[in-house]
Parts: C-alpha cells; structure tokens; sequence
C-alpha cells in the first residue's frame, strides 16, 4: 500500500512540474518568430530579403502578444480581442512583402491554419448551431 502511495505521490509531483513548466507558449518571442519565419520559408518560397521582413514582423507581434497577455491578466476576451487585431494588422504587413503567387499561397496556409484550429478546438470558434 505504501508503494502505489509513494507511485502516486511522484507521478503527481512530475505531471505538476511539468505542467508548470509549459507556460512560455512555445518559446521566446525570438523563439517563435525564428521557427514562423522558417515554416513560412518552406511554405512561400520567401527570398533572404523577404525572411528578414517577415521575421522583423513576427518579432514584433510575438513580442507585443506577450505584452498584450501579461496586461490582460485573466480577461480572456479582452486578451482575444487584442491579439485578433495585431494578427490582422500583421497579416497585411506580411501581404504587402509577398508577391501575387505567394499571397494566394499565403491565404491558403492562414485558411489551413484556421481549420486546424478550430478541429482542435473542437469547433467551439464555429457559430453553426449544433447538429442533434
């Protein structure tokens, strides 16, 4: 009895440090902007030029989202809200950088990312009523 106590004992301890530990969102704004920049590269073909622009406009959205959160603090929607809006902003500043082909490609790769959000999310950012 002991032993399955003591089990349990550390198997709660290392799921509590490890869940403690997964609060930077993926790494730091540099982190993010580095592996977005890299991911867009592969998708969009962006020239060396392009890159440097693109990941000057993501450091500075990851940068301003991790503000954006700290300011919010438990305001959920008011952080939303905020974090739509600089990643529209940012979306046209990443437009105005692409060419004609890659802003077609771009859509494309946001639309994907929307529905992969929203199958992980469950469908809970759809407004369609509920199927019975």
């Amino acid at each position: 009895m002991k032993k399955l106590l003591m089990i349990c004992g550390m198997l709660f301890s290392v799921i509590t440090f490890a869940h403690a530990q997964g609060g930077n969102r993926g790494g730091t704004p540099e982190e993010r902007a580095t592996k977005a920049t890299a991911q867009l590269t592969e998708k969009l073909t962006l020239t060396a030029d392009q890159q440097t622009k693109i990941h000057d406009i993501l450091l500075d959205q990851n940068t301003q989202m991790n503000k954006a959160r700290e300011e919010a603090g438990d305001d959920r929607k008011a952080m939303r809200t905020k974090m739509m809006t600089l990643m529209q902003g940012n979306n046209e500043k990443i437009k105005a950088v692409l060419t004609d082909d890659q802003k077609k490609a771009y859509e494309t790769f946001l639309e994907e990312r929307r529905n992969a959000m929203k199958n992980r999310s469950g469908g809970q950012g759809d407004n369609k009523p509920a199927e019975n």
